[in-house]
């Protein structure tokens, strides 16, 4: 059996660190009021430091969905760095990134969020990726009945908008993935950022969805189950794809580290149990008491209704 905690939305903050000439004339002006105005209420270091800790001691595997940082400022990559490896040093830790990392074009043309996190995306199967601007995916882990699939759907966007994109070239490399001796022969746990499956409306899923999900579910056609982890949302939860071939179980993480009165976005992680014969045996949310220093667990139910 091997155990993955599923974390995301860490969107860890640099107080001290903001430097206005970075901000002026470009989106992170915007996301800075945003922090001031609503983020920085609600996150608490606290209870991300919390999550970090239950999640190592808990997990074979941790993975993080993404938005690492908040406005992809330098000192923000440096702090997440610090927290990742020391979570590093504990358990196996798998990143991607999300909107916030790469949230301007010069971020993504300096390459940031591979420079500080390459570490925690060494492919078994480096001859499947394509180079991003993220870095190099899908990156693929083979750990004994699973195989994960990390991707990335993080495109720099202008102000107000956070949708995400996996590209074409991503996407041809996803397909080709399954069919991969070492990875067809394990359950697939895919990792993004954006939801897979969204159901609001098209004028909603471009500014803040995966404006090609119809792509990858069709890329993700030949599965006949597996996992789909994912964050941006916020709000944890479990729904269930259908492909050509089976069902895969897609689960929302919530922010890691926000403080709010709504178990299904209260910080935490997800929690999956995964037998020796690959398939998945457990799935639970691991959310922080209003004690602040516990986690207690409740069944993430498998939905009756298939997307």
């Amino acid at each position: 059996m091997i155990r993955i905690a599923h974390l995301s939305d860490l969107h860890v903050l640099s107080p001290g660190g903001f430097e206005w000439r970075r901000m002026l004339f470009n989106k992170r002006l915007t996301g800075y009021a945003n922090q001031v105005l609503q983020r920085g209420r609600v996150y608490r270091r606290e209870h991300l430091e919390a999550v970090l800790s239950a999640a190592a001691a808990w997990a074979d595997h941790v993975v993080v969905t993404g938005d690492v940082t908040n406005l992809a400022l330098e000192r923000e990559f440096e702090q997440a760095r610090e927290l990742l490896d020391a979570l590093a040093r504990r358990v196996e830790v798998t990143v991607v990134p999300g909107n916030h990392d790469v949230y301007l074009p010069s971020t993504a043309a300096a390459r940031r969020f591979p420079h500080h996190f390459g570490a925690f995306l060494r492919s078994d199967l480096p001859g499947l990726a394509c180079q991003l601007a993220a870095g190099a995916f899908p990156c693929v882990k083979l750990r004994g009945p699973v195989a994960i699939l990390a991707l990335s759907s993080a495109v720099a966007r202008p102000p107000f908008v956070a949708s995400g994109r996996m590209g074409e070239a991503q996407l041809a490399a996803l397909e080709r993935s399954p069919a991969h001796p070492e990875v067809s022969r394990r359950t697939p746990v895919v990792l993004l950022h954006h939801p897979p499956v969204d159901d609001r409306s098209p004028l909603q899923v471009a500014r803040d969805g995966l404006v090609d999900g119809d792509r990858l579910r069709a890329a993700l056609a030949p599965l006949s189950r597996g996992l789909v982890l994912y964050g941006h949302l916020h709000a944890r939860g479990r729904r269930r794809l259908r492909t050509a071939a089976g069902v895969l179980d897609a689960f929302a993480a919530s922010g890691a580290a926000l403080d709010h009165p709504d178990p299904l976005v209260r910080a935490g992680y997800n929690g999956y149990l995964i037998g020796d014969d690959g398939r998945l045996t457990a799935a639970e949310a691991h959310v922080v008491a209003r004690d602040g220093g516990t986690l207690p667990r409740t069944p993430l139910d498998d939905p009756e209704e298939l997307t």
